[in-house]
């Protein structure tokens, strides 16, 4: 079986920027709802999916926020797109589909420790996580588990992921670190950039591995003395950064990938479908 992850946040996202605004009958704005169900209702009914989860962020903020103050939060997200995220959490239940709304940890990291424990039975022969979000690239293995983009209908595979960042996805959490995410928003160090940071860590693999002579190893890169000045002296800050691109992998997600198995809509989806459906475009 092929297991199919979806990042809920995300597909959110995405639907709330490419179709019409739509509020139902009370006002309350569905558009993006509705196009991430419809997406999905694609995939499972055309049996593309058979076994599905999708995680979603249940609110903004996690654990991370505790670590580095100026990681990302729901500050400057569009009313009209926030309302929808307990929505979308409430649509998936209605239409069968497993979610798992995050609260202490995001939605990546329910990704990451799905992927990991669906890999484990050998039943699956391929975990399919569907996000293009390079935090996600940790997570691939071979071709055993990939990253999908399906807006862009795209996969990476682990020889994927090295040719896009130019290290192996063991390597991405200490990549994100130095280049810095700004969509996370922490800064990674000064003057580091991505081929930089490909050409060190393609070298010794993890920030604790680069030493403080690395210059004379011979790696080929632009500026390595003022690189290696501001990786002495934010090392520690390095290490943070790395910590908070780390996706945890033990957040409880479920038991036995048959529980991620679609069986088909509840009772409860036609009501909802309605609601949805009579929304008109606006």
């Amino acid at each position: 079986m092929i297991v199919h992850l979806i990042d809920g946040t995300y597909e959110l996202f995405r639907h709330f920027y490419a179709v019409p605004q739509a509020r139902d009958k009370n006002g309350v704005e569905v558009a993006a709802v509705r196009g991430v169900i419809g997406s999905l209702r694609g995939m499972l009914n055309s049996r593309v999916a058979t076994h599905m989860g999708v995680a979603t962020d249940h609110v903004i903020e996690s654990f991370r926020n505790d670590l580095w103050p100026g990681y990302k939060t729901g500050e400057g997200i569009d009313p009209n797109l926030f309302s929808q995220f307990p929505l979308l959490e409430e649509a998936l239940g209605a239409f069968g589909v497993t979610v798992w709304p995050m609260v202490e940890y995001e939605a990546d990291d329910a990704l990451a420790a799905a992927a990991v424990k669906a890999a484990a039975d050998p039943r699956v022969t391929q975990v399919r996580i569907c996000t293009p979000d390079k935090d996600l690239s940790q997570c691939v293995s071979g071709t055993r588990i990939v990253q999908e983009d399906r807006l862009r209908r795209t996969t990476r595979d682990e020889p994927g992921v090295i040719a896009k960042f130019g290290v192996p996805p063991a390597s991405i959490p200490d990549y994100l670190a130095l280049v810095g995410d700004s969509s996370d928003g922490y800064p990674g160090l000064p003057g580091w950039g991505a081929k930089s940071a490909a050409a060190v860590l393609a070298k010794f693999g993890h920030i604790e591995n680069i030493p403080a002579d690395w210059r004379s190893w011979g790696v080929n890169c632009a500026r390595p003395g003022a690189l290696s000045i501001a990786l002495e002296k934010d090392r520690e800050l390095a290490l943070l950064f790395r910590n908070l691109a780390t996706l945890r992998t033990d957040v409880p997600v479920f038991d036995s990938v048959d529980q991620l198995e679609w069986h088909g809509p509840t009772p409860a989806f036609q009501a909802f479908k309605a609601r949805l459906d009579s929304a008109p475009i606006s």
